[in-house]
Order: structure tokens, then C-alpha cells, then sequence
């Protein structure tokens, strides 16, 4: 049976929202300066389109259209109310004063307005993340708490309160630059990341909402790198491709965590693989990479390895040792201590790993005695290996490292 006009119609606007919803949204909280004021614009917007594109006609420019038409309705909503405060004057006055049309140039920099305003330091790290969900990837409340596990009602006051302070402290909606640019896209690259290990690293909730999740960080880092294709955007999407491409292998049907060396590569996505390679490398070539490059460097040797036994493990330690120089930090420690195990043998890493839980280094952290562990087992220290996986099974986080920490330990009985 023939689709009817309406249908037809209808199955257009749900594109055009679909694909311009976000960029639309973006340029009119630049013109209205206002999160809510914005959202209900362009609701307003796309009602009067379904009202009037049955009668007019699909217009040739959508975004451009929904625009102008959100612009006047917030312009007819303000009008309507009985007294104006100044704020709201002052909005009006230079609403009527814009022009009417929309230069498309112009939207890019709006989406990414808003990307570092969601992301504005002032706000806290969760409510940059939420926000960030909700106003730039057009998630729901509902879908945003699913992703972080928490509930509806947290989220929509994570929301409501980084809205507050953006209006009450006047965080300006803008791209910053000079010096201040580099340490501003560090927390919006930060943000995405913390995003995409919320979906890909989670072990509880839906497992299409996880996805989705990683999905979305994803598509914010394209973004980013179509805005601003610096070296650490690019070496960014390159570490979440790389990591993506394990997704499938990465839990057993049963559920069981399955470790890097025992995964099954034949399952690895090599699309992901091919792009993250291709980005990494343009992040090296131009010299002026970080530790999201480097880190996506290393995801790319186990990446192009065929055999976990041929894993470039000196080119792993040397990628380690420049991150630490680069960016100090213990868990990076630990990461290297387990590639310098697999290169020079247990006891060097063994030996490393002591030195941290010596200097009282990720002393909660369950990892250091799921590693301690491991590579007590493989060096026959069976009684040594019991204890560290006691202590990390007393630490673990997530129902799958448990299981996993379970059965090693029954191993050493």
C-alpha cells in the first residue's frame, strides 16, 4: 500500500528533526540566550511546521526555516505576557533587529558554542556530562539517567541547577580563544570521554542504552573533530573507535568478562580499527599530540596485532613511559607495570606493582590486586595470588569483574 501524501510529510519532518534538531536548538539559544526559552522555540518551531508544510511546502532551507519561525515565536511568547522585565526587553528588541535569515556558516560555530558551554568549567563534571546529553545530543532525562545509572529526578536537577548557573553567573554562550582555548577543549574532550567510558565500561542497565551511550560520545567527538580537528580531538575519536571495536568481544554470552588475550579478534569491528589507525596516525604526524593520542596509539598496537602473542609489547612500555612523562599518574603506572610483565617477564612488573602499593598509591583501587594477583599466579606464588584476589574480589566494582575474580581464585584452591 502506497505511502499518502501526509505520511510522506510527516516521515520528512521526522528527518528533518532528526538531523537538524540539535543545530537549530544550538542557534537559538545563541539569539535568545536561554536554555528554556530556546527548547520551547524550537517545539513551537516544529509544530508550526507541521502545520504549515502540508499547505507551503517542505522549504528548501528546513534549518533555516525553523529558525526564523522559533525566533518569532519566542519573540510572540515574550509579547504576550503582561510585563516584560529588562532581561526579557532586551531580547525582544534584539530579536526584531536580527536579520531574518540564517547564513548556514554561522552553525557550526553555534553547535559549538553551545558544546563548550555545556562543558564550562564553572559547572560540575556531572552536570557538564548531563547537560551535555541532554541540550547537544538531544537525549532524554530518562535515557541520560539509564546510561549513569541514577535516576530521572537526579538528572533533571543536574540539569535545572547547571541551566541556573549558566544564567545567574552569565557564562557566555562562545568559543573561547588564545590561551585559553587549549585548557577549554581539554574539559570538553574530558567530558565526551567520561561519557563514553559511562557506556562502554558499564556492567549494569540496559544494554542498548550503553551502547547508545558510547554511540553519543562518539558522535559529539566527530563533531568536535569536523569543528576543531586539533591533534587530541583527533587522537580522541581514535581511542573510543579503538576501544569500540572490542565491544562484542569484550563479554561472553554468558555474561563473563573476557580479558584482552583471551578475546576472540576474528569478532574485533575492523571499520573502527582502520579509522581509529588512520586518525591516530595524523594525530602522531603532527607532533603536537597528548595523552588521548598516545593512549589510542597503544589501543592501536593490540589493535593491528593478529595473535595476542604478537603484541608489540616494547613499543607498548615505550607509549607507556611517554604518556607518564606526559602525564603523570598511577594508574597509568599500574597500566605499565602489567606491559612491562608481559615484555620482561612477571617478576619485573611484580616488582613495579609492589612499589606503588609501597608509596600507599591506588590503595582502594581493585585493579592493583586483580594485576598483584595475576602475576603472583604466574609466577607459582599461589598463596600470595589467593590474598591479592581476595582483596580484589573485597574491592571489585562491577558483578562481571566479580564473577571473573571469583573463578581465579577458585583456580588457586
Amino acid at each position: 500500500m502506497a505511502e499518502s501524501p501526509a505520511d510522506d510529510l510527516h516521515a520528512r519532518l521526522d528527518a528533518v528533526y532528526r538531523a537538524e534538531a540539535g543545530r537549530v536548538l544550538a542557534t537559538l539559544i545563541r539569539l535568545l540566550g536561554d536554555f528554556t526559552l530556546a527548547e520551547d522555540a524550537l517545539h513551537d518551531a516544529f509544530n508550526a511546521a507541521l502545520e504549515r508544510w502540508p499547505r507551503e511546502g517542505v522549504p528548501a532551507n528546513p534549518r533555516a526555516w525553523l529558525i526564523s519561525a522559533g525566533r518569532f515565536k519566542a519573540i510572540d511568547a515574550l509579547r504576550r505576557r503582561a510585563r516584560f522585565d529588562a532581561a526579557h526587553a532586551d531580547i525582544v528588541d534584539t530579536l526584531q533587529g536580527a536579520a531574518a535569515a540564517v547564513v548556514d556558516d554561522e552553525l557550526p560555530d553555534d553547535r559549538l558554542r553551545l558544546i563548550f558551554t555545556c562543558c564550562h568549567p564553572a559547572l560540575p563534571p556531572d552536570a557538564r556530562a548531563a547537560l551535555t546529553l541532554r541540550e547537544v545530543c538531544g537525549l532524554t532525562t530518562e535515557e541520560i539517567a539509564r546510561g549513569f545509572l541514577t535516576s530521572a529526578p537526579t538528572i533533571a536537577q543536574r540539569i535545572v541547577r547547571a541551566k541556573a548557573r549558566i544564567r545567574d553567573e552569565r557564562i557566555p554562550y562562545q568559543v573561547p580563544t588564545g590561551a585559553e582555548l587549549p585548557e577549554r577543549i581539554g574539559a570538553v574532550l574530558a567530558v565526551i570521554y567520561l561519557l563514553y567510558n559511562e557506556g562502554y565500561s558499564a556492567s549494569s542497565g540496559p544494554a542498548l542504552t550503553r551502547v547508545e551511550l558510547s554511540s553519543e560520545a562518539i558522535r559529539l567527538g566527530r563533531v568536535m573533530l569536523e569543528l576543531i580537528p586539533e591533534p587530541e580531538v583527533l587522537g580522541l575519536v581514535a581511542l573510543m573507535l579503538l576501544h569500540e571495536s572490542r565491544r562484542e568481544a569484550r563479554v561472553s554470552a554468558a555474561g563473563e568478562l573476557v580479558l584482552l588475550e583471551q578475546q576472540d579478534r576474528s569478532i574485533w569491528n575492523p571499520t573502527f580499527i582502520r579509522e581509529g589507525v588512520a586518525l591516530v596516525e595524523r594525530a602522531l604526524a603532527s607532533r603536537r599530540f597528548g595523552p588521548y593520542t598516545l593512549q589510542a596509539a597503544i589501543a592501536a598496537v593490540h589493535a593491528e596485532a593478529p595473535t595476542p602473542e604478537a603484541t608489540d609489547w616494547p613499543q607498548i612500555c615505550a607509549l607507556y613511559a611517554a604518556l607518564l612523562a606526559l602525564q603523570p599518574s598511577p594508574v597509568i603506572e599500574l597500566n605499565r607495570a602489567v606491559a612491562v610483565a608481559m615484555h620482561q617477564g612477571p617478576a619485573a612488573g611484580l616488582a613495579l606493582i609492589d612499589e606503588l602499593v609501597r608509596r600507599g598509591e591506588l590503595r582502594d583501587y581493585p585493579l592493583v590486586s586483580a594485576a598483584r594477583a595475576d602475576l603472583c599466579r604466574r609466577l607459582g606464588r599461589r598463596e600470595e595470588a589467593r590474598a591479592a584476589y581476595a582483596e580484589a574480589l573485597a574491592r571489585a566494582r562491577t558483578e562481571p569483574e566479580r564473577r571473573y575474580l571469583q573463578k581465579r581464585r577458585r583456580e588457586m584452591e
